[in-house]
């Protein structure tokens, strides 16, 4: 039996649930898998797993032996890296989730760059808002911004998106200009937010130096995703709080126009999330490097607001609220 392959194998089960995805993940045919499995429990004497018709659990022998097997291959893993990363020009494919608006409008226009610099790194980039499956889709990075509610995820920030809250003109001409943001609850519309598989809308979160307050307006049409969102706010469906890097060529052009601007928006930070228990590897590395490079010259992503933004206690108290979700 090949000990290591073996061991590779339960841990990828044990973090995916199933043997079929442990299979694919792995690229070896299902068989191969539950053979290696059965050779290692029959080394150690051991049963490690228990499998019924539609997922695999692990027992509290192969809960101790997955723990002691992570530390195992992260070693392995570590001192292979440290043996040829001198030598070796990071290369593969590297799987990464950002969100469609970070991906048009940050990482695909300076990505020949990063190409010129490592031409051997091939990127498969998923776009979407919602949380992904590090694991299980096998995954080795994602961007998201605002809080991280899986605690076992490896989060590096990066930097710090800022919201404004605006409108299409013709939409002002229509229903008016508001001048508090409990204005927006009567006569307004605002276009809503959800985090992807919620139906929870997101609300609009104002401060002044005097107050904080949080507006759930009516709306037409919700969205999963924020270059939807844009899109429905371009074209008048109602008000809405987008991030400034998002907003700034449209008010630029005067299709969007700032409203509220006496009131500081809720700051949500951005982070690289990896899964956990990996070691990183040369492509991953020097990816994430560049990531936060790229970011770190962009002011739009380090806090900086399109326009000032009063002070004071409750703009204080807001940028320190538990997060809602990006």
């Amino acid at each position: 039996m090949d000990q290591l392959n073996a061991m590779r194998a339960f841990v990828r089960v044990v973090e995916v649930g199933t043997f079929t995805r442990a299979a694919e993940l792995l690229d070896l045919p299902k068989p191969t898998v539950t053979k290696l499995i059965q050779q290692l429990e029959g080394h150690l004497r051991a049963q490690l797993l228990n499998r019924t018709t539609r997922r695999v659990t692990v027992t509290m022998d192969g809960a101790a032996y997955y723990e002691r097997a992570l530390r195992v291959l992260g070693e392995i893993d570590e001192l292979d890296q440290s043996m040829t990363s001198s030598q070796a020009r990071p290369s593969g494919r590297l799987r990464i989730d950002v969100s469609a608006s970070f991906a048009t409008d940050i990482i695909l226009p300076a990505l020949p760059g990063f190409h010129g610099r490592y031409p051997e790194i091939q990127i498969d980039m998923g776009l979407s808002d919602r949380p992904a499956d590090l694991i299980g889709e096998n995954l080795d990075l994602a961007i998201r911004a605002g809080a991280i509610e899986d605690q076992s995820l490896i989060a590096r920030r990066i930097g710090e998106m800022m919201l404004i809250t605006c409108a299409t003109p013709d939409y002002l001409a229509k229903h008016g200009t508001p001048q508090h943001p409990r204005d927006l609850e009567d006569g307004h519309l605002a276009i809503g937010y959800r985090r992807a598989g919620t139906s929870r809308i997101m609300p609009f979160t104002f401060a002044s130096p005097k107050e904080t307050i949080e507006i759930q307006g009516d709306y037409v049409v919700s969205l999963n995703d924020g270059t939807g969102y844009v899109a429905a706010g371009l074209a008048g469906l109602g008000v809405m709080q987008v991030p400034t890097f998002m907003a700034m060529a449209h008010i630029a052009s005067g299709r969007l126009v700032p409203i509220l601007t006496d009131w500081c928006t809720k700051p949500k930070p951005l982070h690289i999330i990896y899964p956990p228990n990996r070691h990183l590897s040369n492509k991953v590395r020097v990816f994430v490097d560049w990531l936060a490079e790229l970011f770190a010259r962009n002011e739009l992503l380090q806090g900086k607001p399109l326009l000032p933004c009063p002070g004071g206690v409750a703009a204080e108290a807001l940028a320190h609220q538990p997060e809602q979700a990006a």
